[in-house]
């Protein structure tokens, strides 16, 4: 396994370059960018990057040695999956597209996606049964570019078990599709442990971020190995699983101080791996 963090944790008005800069001086080996909305920050894509950003990009990650290993977004709650919109559904089509399309031009091995439509009108079958049907008809897609897709599990009600991931995975019987498993989202009612050995070789990408309970089903994300998630139990289950890929950190900036939790994360990811 090896560090990477995501370029939400690096504070919005960084450049690409100070970006990769400042992050492959931290001792990380791979970083993970996100397509937002224009002007999110100075250093996202958006459905708009085009040729010559890739290749300002391509050259900025070999300059500093620091490989783009996924593609992350923050688009998917506007357009959900298991809408019961055709426009929502055709934009979320067109967002994977461009996923895809930034991952090629990058290097990146795997896009995150978020599969969602669960509301108090449309049921988790619904929401299931819709979700799947829209990614199905990309499966030739995914297939012809050679890129990972991974499903991430978030706060939205659609994946409230390891078991419901695991089967909505395993309805597309493509490897090309698994779990983008976030090792923090499922904190607050589970271990983390659990499920990464229900997921097992389904895993192929891993969000990394410290959850602290504070009580039943209360508590708040804090920095890694500050909260209440057993890391070497989950070094250990990664192991089992088999996975040898990027721990991604996912965490709130420290606007004032950035170049501390670049440095405190990457040391605490280096003793995560040292469970394994």
């Amino acid at each position: 396994m090896f560090k990477s963090i995501n370029a939400w944790s690096i504070p919005g008005g960084e450049s690409f370059e100070a970006m990769f800069r400042a992050v492959s001086a931290a001792g990380f080996q791979a970083i993970e960018l996100n397509v937002d909305q224009e002007g999110s920050s100075a250093h996202c894509l958006t459905l708009q990057s085009d040729k010559a950003l890739f290749a300002r990009i391509r050259a900025l990650s070999q300059q500093y040695s620091l490989p783009v290993c996924s593609i992350s977004t923050s688009l998917y709650g506007a357009c959900p999956m298991g809408s019961r919109s055709a426009d929502d559904r055709r934009r979320c089509q067109d967002l994977l597209r461009k996923q895809l399309e930034c991952a090629r031009e990058l290097g990146a091995d795997a896009i995150l996606v978020v599969p969602a439509g669960i509301s108090p009108e449309i049921s988790p079958d619904e929401a299931y049964a819709t979700a799947a049907a829209t990614l199905r008809e990309l499966i030739p897609e995914i297939e012809a570019a050679g890129i990972k897709v991974g499903l991430e599990n978030v706060w939205n009600s659609f994946f409230m078990s390891a078991r419901d991931m695991c089967d909505f995975i395993d309805s597309f019987n493509c490897p090309l599709i698994g779990a983008y498993f976030d090792v923090g989202n499922v904190a607050v009612f589970s271990y983390s442990e659990h499920w990464i050995d229900a997921l097992g070789r389904r895993i192929c990408k891993i969000h990394v971020k410290d959850y602290l309970r504070s009580g039943w089903f209360s508590g708040s994300f804090v920095n890694l190995l500050e909260g209440s998630i057993n890391w070497p139990a989950v070094a250990k289950a990664l192991t089992r699983a088999g996975y040898t890929g990027s721990l991604t950190a996912e965490l709130s900036q420290i606007p004032a101080y950035p170049e501390l939790l670049y440095h405190m994360t990457s040391e605490a990811l280096d003793y995560i791996i040292a469970q394994a």
